[in-house]
């Protein structure tokens, strides 16, 4: 094939990824407006179609579908672009294709009220078999797009020998061994999870099951960021003028994350009974360690804007913020994402904090912790980076970029009212995973002006999406052509210190990355395996 060709071939495999992706999100968006509006009691879930069923639906459809089919077509991007050849896409294509398959039979299993478990699928609830089926059909969709990105870093070491991987690759392998490192927690969990809802076996360990969730579900918040960081580093820089303040810091922070997301999980697990309290502890520290690369983030973006600025001729605090794009649905888009995550990695390190965690663990703070960090530093920069995607994959100008810029406007102010509502309403005590905040139907005072102000923050949001998914899919229909399809990523600071070889490494770290994640977890694993496991047989609640 020609260049252009393949070029092509490439792109419609993304485009695959990105539109999928979009389809999620709007789902998912409908159910969550629904959602909060039911919670608030402005209305009332239909008895065909319970409150249940659309909290699952909305977490399943956020939180795994829209989330892993952009990081999946952002990685696959990234990597034909960095590292251009004369390559089939059947890989890419193949797991899309199996993602598919498995989100569709996850998704209609819930739709069936067979599945109303939440995204977290605790036991002893149980749902279909086709349901935990579909869910590791959709990891190993996933596992298919690793094997792709990774298959083309083994190509460029042996075509270029001794030069450092591109850094978009090197940031989208990492994410990618982190990932499959995580997923292990899945295919575990589902080996206990799908004979026992098939009647093989005659109940579940309950507390195993939780473990394995937690061994996958923290570092699932941190496949989301570490796609974040990707467009952070490599492509917002390049809409002010900006280069990326340190290729080696850049390569360090990632290594960081790769070892250190998956040995945290058990801080989920705090109120949960069998885990002794040294294994608690060490998650606890190994928490606190993982937020030192989100810091290294944010002083190497910060010091990219600001030398951006002095470039310029720009100084001062107040002058370098006013001189970024914030016109720009782009920059808009990763920027509002990065304010939201400060919110966010505060709550995190209380919630990581074993005596506070005890006061908001089972509240709507959980809630609105959990929405502001995928709802900020994730989501906002994925539908952020989409607006400078999808014109270079389809070769048609962004349509109405102004409804692009207001949709990040109107969801960095939707999730900031939606989040501190919930956080306020959590430390109140409103609780979490119920279909209303009221006791035996009397309505508690303090949470219910909480819920509504949650409620009004959940339609904003709802009403950014429809706008981002009327650019998307208007841009593909309004066919105004582009001349621009080059993705150029940034470039280190020219005055930046060399990257020493250690960082380059990649399956080197990935190794001890597994080691760490099998080390954390061997201790709490032989505690539950010497004790009597108390087998649930399962509940059905709906």
């Amino acid at each position: 094939m020609t260049a252009m060709q393949t070029m092509r071939a490439e792109n419609r495999v993304v485009i695959a990824h990105l539109y999928t992706s979009t389809a999620a999100i709007c789902l998912g968006a409908i159910f969550g407006v629904f959602q909060g509006f039911s919670r608030a009691g402005v209305v009332s879930a239909p008895a065909w179609f319970d409150y249940y069923r659309i909290l699952t639906l909305h977490g399943v459809l956020m939180a795994l579908v829209f989330t892993t089919f952009f990081i999946t077509g952002l990685s696959l991007f990234v990597t034909y672009r960095s590292i251009p050849r004369d390559r089939k896409t059947t890989a890419g294509w193949l797991g899309w294709t199996v993602m598919l398959v498995g989100t569709a039979m996850a998704a209609v299993t819930i739709l069936m009220g067979d599945a109303t478990v939440l995204y977290t699928f605790y036991a002893p609830l149980k749902a279909s078999p086709f349901f935990y089926l579909g869910a590791t059909i959709l990891v190993a969709g996933t596992w298919i797009v690793a094997y792709e990105v990774l298959e083309n870093v083994a190509y460029f070491r042996k075509q270029h020998p001794g030069e450092p991987l591109p850094l978009p690759v090197f940031l989208a392998a990492s994410t990618f061994l982190m990932w499959i490192i995580a997923t292990i927690g899945v295919v575990a969990e589902m080996c206990l999870l799908i004979p026992w809802s098939m009647g093989w076996t005659p109940g579940i360990d309950v507390m195993m099951t939780r473990l394995f969730f937690w061994y996958f579900g923290h570092p699932l918040v941190y496949f989301w960021i570490m796609g974040a960081y990707i467009v952070w580093y490599t492509i917002v820089p390049t809409r002010y003028g900006g280069k990326v303040f340190s290729d080696a810091l850049t390569r360090l922070t990632f290594i960081m994350l790769l070892l250190l997301s998956t040995p945290v999980g058990i801080h989920h697990e705090f109120m949960e009974p069998g885990i002794s309290t040294k294994w608690k502890m060490l998650h606890t520290v190994l928490t606190y360690g993982v937020a030192v690369p989100s810091f290294l983030t944010a002083f190497a973006v910060f010091a990219s804007f600001e030398m951006a600025a002095r470039r310029a001729g720009r100084t001062g605090f107040i002058d370098t913020v006013k001189s970024l794009p914030w016109g720009d649905p782009v920059f808009s888009g990763a920027g509002y994402g990065m304010l939201l995550f400060i919110l966010g990695g505060f709550g995190g390190l209380i919630n990581a904090s074993y005596s506070m965690d005890m006061l908001v663990h089972n509240t709507v703070w959980i809630v609105g912790h959990f929405h502001v960090t995928v709802g900020g530093p994730a989501a906002l920069t994925f539908l952020g980076c989409a607006y400078w995607m999808i014109p270079r994959l389809t070769g048609r100008a962004l349509w109405k970029p102004g409804w692009a810029l207001w949709q990040t406007r109107l969801w960095f102010v939707g999730m900031l009212i939606m989040s501190l509502s919930l956080h306020y309403a959590g430390l109140l005590g409103a609780p979490r995973r119920t279909a209303n905040v009221s006791y035996v139907g009397m309505p508690i005072p303090n949470w219910e002006p909480a819920m509504m102000l949650s409620a009004a923050g959940g339609f904003i949001l709802f009403i950014s999406i429809m706008l981002f998914v009327a650019v998307a899919v208007g841009t593909l229909f309004a066919n105004q052509k582009t001349e621009d399809m080059t993705a150029e990523f940034a470039e280190p600071e020219p005055e930046s210190v060399p990257t020493p070889a250690m960082l380059q490494h990649l399956w080197r770290w990935g190794a001890v990355a597994l080691l760490f994640a099998l080390l954390a977890y061997a201790g709490p694993m032989h505690e539950m395996l010497t004790h009597p496991a108390y087998l649930a047989p399962g509940m059905r609640t709906w």
